[in-house]
């Protein structure tokens, strides 16, 4: 399951090389290979009305440094910025950038553009089958 993860972000990242919503910046920075399929854990698993970095590791399944190195650089590329916290003046949540609000909006579309590929590589029915097993893993327990 790991390498079909890989292969279907590998796939998406490259749809976003060539996506016309795309920030350009960004676009360029994909095409080259120099954005990761680690970009994929922040446009997944940010909230659009932002989260903190904890929220952000826990859902992404990182530790809080890692997150923060990868909000850092994503950061650094005008996708994300860190703000207050309205309900803790202590924290920081990270939000969307209106760039980044592109980027997300082209992640879906490519998103959906690479689940439609496996679809027809693979069949209406199997990509269901895939599709319910997942589902059903995703809201299993765990051990």
């Amino acid at each position: 399951m790991g390498h079909a993860l890989r292969r279907f972000d590998a796939r998406v990242l490259a749809l976003m090389a060539h996506s016309a919503e795309a920030p350009l910046a960004l676009s360029h920075l994909a095409a080259r290979d120099q954005v990761g399929a680690a970009i994929v854990h922040i446009t997944r698993h940010l909230e659009r009305g932002g989260s903190r970095l904890t929220e952000l590791a826990d859902r992404a399944g990182m530790s809080k440094q890692a997150m923060g190195d990868l909000v850092d650089q994503c950061a650094a590329w005008g996708l994300v910025r860190r703000e207050p916290d309205p309900r803790d003046a202590r924290a920081k949540r990270i939000v969307f950038t209106p760039a980044g609000l592109d980027w997300l909006q082209a992640f879906r579309q490519a998103v959906q553009q690479a689940e439609a590929e496996f679809r027809e590589q693979v069949g209406a029915s199997v990509a269901t089958v895939v599709a319910l097993g997942l589902e059903a893993y995703a809201d299993g327990d765990q051990p």
